[in-house]
């Protein structure tokens, strides 16, 4: 039997741009969703931390250093420019597996930059 865990986060980010009439989806920069081995086409979870939204959406790769974090589509009716954001993945484990299994967690600056 496989559950379901928490593979990556991307923490309290901050949404740069919101583009409603797109076809869907989260941009994110490329930097980032490497730093957390989420990869273009991925399902995440984003929680906006200012309204309390939910939801999920597929990850489109932005441009690397760019601190790009880009709600398309429907989702852009969902949070606003400036909203912070936790953003996370999840993976398919064995029990055994996920006892030992280390998420990879990175925290963002102002501008979404890794905090060190």
């Amino acid at each position: 039997m496989f559950i379901e865990i928490c593979k990556s986060k991307i923490a309290h980010g901050f949404v740069t741009e919101a583009e409603l009439f797109y076809e869907g989806s989260i941009t994110i920069d490329k930097d980032l969703i490497k730093a957390v081995d989420i990869i273009p086409g991925e399902r995440v979870d984003v929680l906006n931390i200012n309204n309390g939204n939910r939801f999920s959406t597929y990850v489109i790769e932005g441009e690397a250093g760019s601190g790009k974090i880009c709600l398309n589509g429907p989702a852009a009716r969902l949070g606003l420019v400036g909203d912070q954001v936790i953003i996370l993945s999840y993976g398919l484990m064995e029990p055994e597996e996920a006892k030992d299994y280390k998420a990879k967690i990175i925290h963002l600056d102002e501008h979404n930059k890794i905090k060190k």
